[in-house]
């Protein structure tokens, strides 16, 4: 894996290419994006589909290599490089963000509940509101490009059913360790536990957690229906994930340059959550034909009830989350 000082290598390298005469940079600007996924993840479509829209709206500018599946580094590491500069840009979960940046406004895409499908999500992304939480990261070093959900949250178990929320008890459920995802299943009764992505499969294989809150994708991407068999949808928030590009890159670019990538991420968005709607509705089907039960939640409005109080008070926490709260209150 390519730690830090490679990266850093691979940098001054490519400082190196852009001080060569033009001939040599034929092919555009290079960027290299990073990200998790794998190529059926919806994560790899904002991604490509960025890619596309680039060369459609500046053809020639730019040479945009992505490297996905861990290539260069998990979820955080990737994030952690662009925020650095040693990369050009990742695609990265939202959820990293806050905990990476320090910047709190991104955890208002999984209020629970609050976004309530993917043509809700986006409007949102599309907003104003959804522009002003990509630029607030500038102070940390990245940018926003484009938001998309790569799949809605569901719940799965292994040796239980989980038909109401009684059933979710006391079970260990993997969480992103990050104080609003511990508040919400803390809230339900589970026992969270705080663990990388990559050692999800292992950990529910040997028992060192009984479920996880996932989407369709990550559960075919990631052959977890392999080892869980009890599906339950619930729907408790969207799995947002962001382009971002390094503002050391950014500063580089003529102002041509970054509205073209700007508007790349602007129609990367809508490709990424058609994806991952026909996804989440047809993947549901292939993850039955391998043996996993779909279950209904007998009680969603009880889910719904129990952790609402966390909106009022994330929504405390910064303005910008107290107006993604009211801008998703009215474009319902």
């Amino acid at each position: 894996m390519i730690n830090r000082r490679k990266l850093l290598q691979a940098t001054t390298a490519f400082g190196a290419t852009l001080a060569m005469p033009s001939i040599a940079r034929a092919k555009g600007k290079m960027i290299r994006m990073a990200h998790a996924s794998n190529e059926i993840h919806p994560g790899h479509i904002l991604a490509a589909s960025f890619k596309d829209a680039l060369a459609d709206v500046l053809p020639g500018a730019f040479n945009v290599q992505i490297f996905p599946n861990r290539q260069l580094g998990d979820d955080k590491q990737n994030l952690e490089s662009t925020v650095a500069g040693t990369l050009e840009m990742a695609m990265v979960s939202g959820v990293l963000i806050p905990l990476v940046t320090g910047r709190p406004a991104y955890d208002a895409w999984q209020l629970p509940f609050l976004v309530k499908d993917y043509d809700h999500f986006e409007k949102l992304a599309l907003s104003p509101i959804g522009r002003k939480l990509q630029d607030d990261l500038e102070p940390a070093g990245i940018i926003g490009l484009a938001t998309a959900d790569i799949g809605q949250r569901h719940f799965l178990s292994v040796n239980s059913q989980v038909r109401n929320v009684a059933d979710m008890k006391g079970l260990k459920t993997r969480i992103v360790p990050v104080p609003l995802h511990k508040a919400i299943w803390e809230q339900l009764g589970t026992a969270p536990v705080g663990l990388p992505y990559g050692e999800v499969y292992g950990a529910l294989e040997t028992g060192v957690i009984d479920a996880v809150e996932i989407n369709v994708s990550s559960m075919l991407g990631e052959n977890l229906w392999e080892i869980g068999k009890n599906f339950t949808l619930t729907g408790h928030y969207p799995w947002h994930a962001s382009n971002v590009v390094s503002t050391g890159f950014w500063n580089t670019l003529a102002d041509e340059e970054k509205e073209a990538l700007r508007e790349a991420g602007r129609r990367s968005v809508s490709a990424t959550l058609g994806y991952a709607k026909e996804q989440d509705l047809a993947g549901r089907d292939e993850l039955q034909e391998k043996g996993v039960e779909i279950i209904e939640l007998d009680n969603l409005a009880e889910m719904q009830e129990t952790v609402a109080p966390l909106t009022a008070q994330w929504a405390e926490k910064d303005p910008l989350i107290a107006e993604f709260v009211e801008t998703a209150h009215s474009l319902v």
